[in-house]
């Protein structure tokens, strides 16, 4: 069964510093003609910073688009500084979020956030072995964090209770789950 779409046309509707907005026409696997708005993204690094105490270091922080602040591992956009390199942008992000350096990155896993209408891809990583940084980066303009670790069960009953309702921050407590069931 052929399911794919083709792309006839497509419209930018707005250009921005984070996202990219555009309406497609498409040609659907029928012949029939069907639009799509598609929100364009350069991707995204989600980072697991696991302290020698088994504890996960998460940012509590305001976001907009749900007009309350949220409970995360840290994370942020890959941009011109990291030539396309996700490593790169999860070591500046440490940095920059929560003043640590890892002396080990791990790739964990690459998804799509919301492919309804994003193509944003972001690559989780777990990093051990946190130092203080020598030199901290800036952070974002407007960013303002609160820096917490927290142990696995605290995490679990978070979740549980809706505390923690990040996607990316939900599947960081499953795999530290995992990462402590292996041990």
């Amino acid at each position: 069964m052929d399911l794919e779409e083709h792309v006839i046309d497509h419209k930018p509707i707005y250009d921005g510093a984070i996202i990219n907005v555009e309406r497609q026409t498409v040609t659907l696997p029928n012949g029939d003609t069907a639009y799509r708005e598609v929100v364009h993204h350069s991707g995204a690094v989600a980072v697991m910073a696991v302290t020698d105490e088994q504890k996960m270091i998460l940012v509590r922080q305001w976001r907009a688009p749900i007009g309350k602040t949220t409970l995360e591992i840290p994370a942020g956009k890959l941009d011109s500084r990291d030539g396309d390199q996700p490593e790169h942008a999860a070591i500046r992000e440490l940095n920059e979020e929560i003043r640590l350096h890892p002396l080990h990155l791990q790739r964990v896993a690459g998804f799509y956030s919301s492919v309804g209408f994003s193509d944003e891809y972001m690559t989780l990583y777990v990093v051990t072995g946190l130092q203080p940084v020598e030199s901290e980066l800036p952070r974002d303009k407007g960013e303002n964090l609160g820096i917490q670790a927290y142990s696995l069960a605290d995490l679990k009953q978070m979740v549980a209770n809706g505390e923690i309702e990040d996607a990316k921050t939900v599947m960081a407590v499953w795999q530290l789950e995992i990462m402590q069931l292996k041990k």
